[in-house]
């Protein structure tokens, strides 16, 4: 196997499927071996980063939607994703039943409903943006190459940096 002539589409399928894998018995671990309680000294600082950060997101999806940016899309599901992992931990770190209950409205009412829009808004940009290729812009399927016209096409540039001609031959050693 022939590391360096990999194309950044196969090294990612390759180090994010090893990281995603690895991520499952960490994961286990992590939940056997943390204590259930934990006191920081950085709480308000770990929570405003957060919540700055989401206001980032926001904000940038509002420029790139006001610039007409393809870059809209990303933002969004950025800022869906944002807003799902505060509803998540929202409700799971209170301690108090009131408190929860708080953070199930907030996520159910707000932080949920407007991360589905986000990804609603991430989605339309993909699709919007396909038309105008005529292409759907997603990954080429395995043995098939991306289209010329295929945004994601920067995948399959070889590490010599040259733009992906015709297929390789798969057994062909140059």
């Amino acid at each position: 196997m022939n590391l360096r002539s990999w194309t950044l589409r196969k090294w990612v399928i390759a180090v994010f499927g090893v990281i995603g894998v690895g991520l499952v018995p960490w994961t286990i671990w992590l939940s056997t071996s943390l204590k259930p309680d934990h006191v920081t000294q950085h709480w308000n600082l770990a929570w405003s980063g957060f919540d700055l950060a989401l206001a980032f997101a926001f904000l940038a999806t509002a420029y790139s939607a006001w610039r007409k940016s393809p870059w809209v899309g990303t933002s969004a599901a950025a800022t869906g994703t944002l807003l799902v992992t505060d509803a998540w931990f929202d409700i799971v770190l209170e301690s108090q039943s009131a408190d929860v209950r708080n953070a199930v409205v907030l996520a159910v009412f707000a932080e949920l409903p407007i991360a589905a829009v986000c990804f609603w808004i991430a989605y339309r940009t993909e699709h919007f943006l396909s038309l105008l290729l005529e292409e759907p812009l997603h990954l080429a399927p395995t043995a098939e190459r991306a289209a010329q016209s295929d945004l994601v096409g920067v995948l399959e540039i070889p590490p010599d940096r040259e733009p992906a001609g015709e297929p390789r031959d798969p057994n062909s050693t140059a």
